[in-house]
């Protein structure tokens, strides 16, 4: 009983704790909610909602953001904010793409600066693909070219896939500065250094970064794609929530990728771009040629071995049983299947079309309860002296020589480039697009060469984007509805989780330890050996225990009456010795007094 009541009392400070612990997570996300609210802006607003006087608000009122344009604060060769509602400075391609049907074939998919449609900054522009099925393009100069030399390149961007992305990219290319760029004429071929960002179609969920590495041989420019990330980029693509995507590029040929300011992918130009920077310095000989006496064979069958004479080749795999007797009641002259007699010819039936009509066959019904019907025949076994095709044993090839390769000859074309971070410089940027998906939100592009300025933009613009969201997401249990919504079998794990506590505390607290007359009763119960009444053995403990008391008691009385005897019998010696003592003065001669005449 007492190890129940400790169980019980854990359950109820757990259940306790895990209440407490929620409530307070509740109020440390809103807090540092706050804290993201105020660090990123100056001034916070919060919306007075006016009610009536009998009318109580259902849910509190969301805080309202005060939306500020972020500003670079440093170095930096191009930010972009659209806060100004226009396209300034940004050039939309007049080309056509090459090999391709002329109707589709010209980049006329339209751009829009405007706000996000379920925006939760009022005044917070991007620039937004309209439309679906279409080619898009359009690009802006640098401020000024960016060398790869000593300085680490950091290039981010924003990306909201507002209706979701079925089929289509949000990637940005960094246009290569040659003297003959031209915006107005920006397509696929337009030569780029670096493409970053995502791109989806079906669930091939990606995240580009490829640039395009200049051969020091020949002059000639390869595409280098960075390994896959290991992290799942889905949420990234459903959720449609602001993403922010970032690419670090180190003079030590290092990168990152971030996405939420979270590095999702990491390597090193030298060793995770595939194909690789540099080619191998050996390759295979393409004039050799294998040899004509080449054996490559590990196994060949023994030419010594000789099939033995009694090997029949021709024994069946199966032959009948002969063991076997046909069982009792086997109807030999019954048919398995008959005519099923209750059939009719259909009315429509023409025999000169048809041909003649049978009746559709059935199961004998006298077959039911015997062993069989039909011709008896034995069942087949297994032949055990069926060996099938002789075939000589397998031995090894003393001939073998391997699997032949080509020899190694060195590579013609081979290089070393130990510095891939020194890429062809940029000049601008660019968004060359096709999507069958439309409302694709642009927003707040920058490059830089310095971490501090970057994580300064960052808080002024997408920060703030985030602690807006994030102050409008639903509450806890909203959020764990909408999941089970979307994954009903989260309602077990919601049914399992409350009702399982709720049946240890009944079990062990309602439940309590049964009395010792049931307890023993029920122990008799398990033995056929006759016991007594409980209400007897109940009356015998009872007298048992006045008899106790009462021998108690006697025992005190007899003791007390004892020592009482005692006391007089002690008394009654002292008063006879005196006594004694009185007559023997009264008699002894010396005692006497004269006698006065």
């Amino acid at each position: 009983m007492e190890l129940k009541m400790r169980l019980c009392v854990a359950l109820l400070s757990l259940s306790l704790c895990l209440g407490l612990m929620g409530h307070v997570r509740a109020q440390e996300e809103a807090e540092d909610m706050d804290m993201d609210v105020e660090d990123a802006i100056d001034d916070m607003q919060e919306e007075d909602v006016e009610e009536e006087e009998q009318q109580v608000p259902s849910s509190p009122p969301v805080p309202t953001v005060t939306y500020k344009a972020p500003e670079p604060m440093g170095e930096h060769y191009f930010a972009e904010s659209f806060d100004k509602g226009t396209l300034q400075g940004w050039v939309l391609s007049q080309a056509k793409k090459d090999g391709i049907d002329e109707e589709i074939a010209k980049y006329d998919g339209k751009w829009e600066v405007e706000e996000m449609k379920d925006t939760k900054l009022p005044g917070d522009k991007g620039l937004v693909l309209k439309s679906k099925a279409k080619h898009h393009a359009i690009s802006a100069l640098l401020l000024r070219p960016f060398t790869f030399d000593t300085k680490l390149l950091i290039v981010q961007y924003e990306v909201n896939f507002q209706t979701g992305i079925d089929c289509g990219g949000a990637y940005v290319k960094l246009l290569s500065q040659t003297p003959d760029l031209d915006l107005e004429e920006f397509v696929d071929k337009t030569p780029y250094t670096i493409m970053f960002g995502p791109d989806k179609c079906g669930e091939d969920y990606k995240l580009h970064f490829i640039f395009r590495h200049k051969n020091p041989k020949t002059g000639e420019f390869e595409e280098k794609h960075a390994k896959k990330p290991d992290a799942d980029l889905r949420t990234y693509y459903t959720d449609k929530k602001t993403h922010l995507y970032t690419l670090v590029l180190n003079p030590d040929n290092s990168f990152e990728i971030l996405i939420d300011q979270t590095v999702v992918n990491s390597g090193s130009l030298l060793t995770d771009m595939t194909p690789p920077i540099n080619p191998p310095a050996e390759i295979e000989d393409p004039d050799d040629l294998k040899p004509e006496d080449w054996d490559e064979r590990p196994k060949i069958q023994d030419p010594d071995a000789v099939k033995p004479e009694d090997w029949d080749e021709d024994a069946p795999a199966k032959i009948a049983d002969e063991d076997a007797v046909k069982p009792d009641g086997w109807l030999d002259e019954e048919p398995e299947y008959i005519s099923d007699p209750d059939a009719l010819k259909p009315e429509d039936w023409d025999e000169d079309m048809d041909g003649e009509w049978e009746a559709p066959q059935i199961p004998n019904p006298v077959c039911e309860t015997a062993p069989g019907c039909g011709p008896w025949e034995r069942p087949v076994i297994d032949n055990p002296n069926y060996k099938g095709k002789w075939k000589p044993p397998m031995i090894d090839n003393p001939n073998y020589q391997g699997v032949w390769k080509p020899r190694k000859i060195p590579n013609p074309d081979f290089f070393e480039d130990l510095h891939p971070f020194r890429m062809t410089p940029i000049s601008a940027v660019g968004l060359e697009l096709w999507s069958m998906s439309s409302d694709i939100f642009f927003d707040n592009f920058f490059v830089t060469s310095d971490r501090n300025v970057a994580e300064r933009w960052t808080a002024d613009g997408w920060g703030l984007k985030k602690a807006a969201e994030g102050a409008a997401e639903p509450g806890l249990m909203n959020q764990m509805i909408t999941a089970a919504e979307e994954r009903p079998w989260l309602w077990v794990v919601y049914v399992l989780t409350v009702a399982l506590p709720l049946v240890l505390i009944i079990v062990f607290c309602c439940t309590g330890k049964k009395s010792s007359e049931s307890t023993s009763a029920a122990e008799y119960k398990k033995t056929d050996a006759p016991q007594p009444d409980v209400k007897e053995e109940d009356e015998e403990e009872e007298a048992k225990e006045e008899e106790s008391e009462a021998k108690k008691s006697e025992e005190e009385d007899s003791t007390g009456e004892a020592e009482e005897a005692a006391e007089d019998n002690d008394k009654d010696d002292i008063t006879s010795s005196q006594r004694l003592e009185d007559d023997i003065l009264r008699r002894s001669p010396r005692s006497r007094k004269p006698r006065k005449d």
